[in-house]
């Protein structure tokens, strides 16, 4: 008799162990994926400027220029003109903002001495263009995606 008091109530304890551990789990795997979230969700979109910031570094126009999808009136002598050396040096650049806007994100880079654009990249083909409005609507609603790219 007395060994079936000493496992009285320890099922129930070890019970709520379990229950315990596993709401502490689901927590902190909400919490990790939120912040996860928040920090990588515009990720694949950063990093095609990146990669376009570094064909521009590299002087590759032909290559930035067919990522470079403003419109088909967008010949490589205007895309020269916007980007070549001459309008400023692109090795040191940096994105300082980055900003979810419907169907894109509208990321604001700095670059050379004192040069900042806004670009557009469309989420679905990651396009890549200027941005057709410096932030997104102030009325909530996103804007309007537009097919191959911003123009």
């Amino acid at each position: 008799m007395a060994d079936y008091l000493e496992q009285y109530g320890a099922a129930d304890a070890r019970r709520e162990k379990i229950i315990r551990t596993l709401v502490i789990s689901a927590i902190a795997i909400a919490v990790v994926g939120g912040i996860l979230m928040f920090v990588f969700h515009n990720y694949r979109q950063e990093r095609q400027v990146r990669r376009f910031f570094d064909l521009l570094a590299v002087k590759d126009y032909k290559d930035a220029h067919a990522m470079f999808n403003p419109g088909p009136a967008y010949p490589i002598s205007s895309f020269l003109r916007d980007w070549a050396p001459e309008a400023g040096e692109v090795k040191n650049y940096r994105i300082v903002k980055s900003r979810s806007c419907g169907s894109g994100v509208i990321l604001t880079v700095q670059y050379g001495k004192d040069r900042e654009q806004v670009l557009w990249v469309q989420r679905d083909d990651l396009s890549l263009s200027f941005s057709p409005f410096p932030a997104c609507p102030a009325n909530g609603s996103p804007p309007v995606s537009i097919p191959g790219g911003a123009q």
